[in-house]
């Protein structure tokens, strides 16, 4: 069952910052001078907004803070974000007031490759100032997942098989290697603390990845970047899919291919894996 409860509703209050905006433009390399007070924040960099500030002492045990509303407790400490589904309904003002909504959906207990997993889905609305109609409606689905007994060195299975790439064209695409640096700018700029995306130690001792997990949301941010310059216009809704690990010090390669009125936006790692899905319209 995936129905939000209005009465699990959950509020939060914030600030669309230039000077966040600013520092996100500049970890994209995206010239932050081009970005003013008053005009339209990119569509899909509302990810830097309502980060809520979770004291120390209650940030789980893998680092991950609160996501704004209460998960359920099912003995699966492993938190991850599986996918997002984003509509653009209007733009948010560079320096203005917004409000969100957060409600949460139904929970399913699932069997993957890498054990028990359960999906939780997690709505957020989000609201210019004392506007009636949200300028952003996203639905979130999170992973909660079993602990690991990896030991070092150790490579955790994906929820999802990684498939090769389709030997169909890109329309544009481009190469990034996310380093230490990157993931720690983007992690600043979002408020999170998850262990994963910095503590190495932890990373290949508890998680059993083989190096820092990369934050899914950076190839969509790049990604959202190669959009525009293809398709030269801001996104009506955005959807995407985390679909296996992506690794710091590894190569990326960003492709965008136009399929009638919507675009098809994905990432590959230095194997020709297919890491992370997305469709923009």
């Amino acid at each position: 069952m995936n129905t939000f409860a209005p009465s699990d509703t959950t509020e939060a209050q914030d600030i669309c910052a230039l000077p966040l905006a600013r520092r996100l433009a500049a970890m994209l390399n995206r010239d932050p001078g081009l970005l003013g007070q008053g005009g339209p924040l990119p569509r899909g960099w509302h990810v830097m907004l309502f980060n809520t500030p979770t004291l120390q002492s209650q940030l789980r045990h893998d680092g991950a803070a609160s996501l704004g509303i209460a998960l359920p407790e099912l003995g699966l400490p492993r938190l991850m974000l599986g996918g997002r589904q984003a509509r653009f309904n209007g733009d948010i003002p560079l320096g203005t007031a917004v409000r969100r909504e957060t409600r949460q959906g139904g929970v399913q207990i699932k069997q993957g490759r890498s054990g028990r997993f359960a999906l939780v889905k997690i709505e957020h609305r989000i609201f210019v100032a004392q506007g009636q109609e949200p300028a952003v409606v996203e639905t979130q689905d999170y992973i909660l997942r079993e602990g690991s007994a990896a030991k070092p060195a150790a490579t955790a299975a994906p929820i999802v098989a990684p498939t090769k790439a389709q030997d169909q064209p890109a329309d544009a695409s481009m190469t990034i290697t996310p380093d230490e640096a990157l993931l720690f700018r983007y992690s600043a700029i979002t408020d999170n603390p998850h262990r994963i995306h910095y503590d190495l130690a932890y990373a290949i001792e508890a998680e059993g990845y083989p190096a820092l997990v990369v934050n899914g949301s950076i190839p969509a941010m790049f990604l959202l970047e190669l959009f525009r310059q293809a398709a030269r216009r801001e996104p009506t809704a955005f959807t995407s899919r985390n679909v296996a690990p992506m690794f710091c010090g590894r190569q990326l390669h960003l492709n965008a291919r136009q399929e009638g009125s919507s675009w098809r936006l994905w990432a590959q790692d230095d194997q020709g894996n297919t890491t992370f899905d997305a469709h923009a319209t």
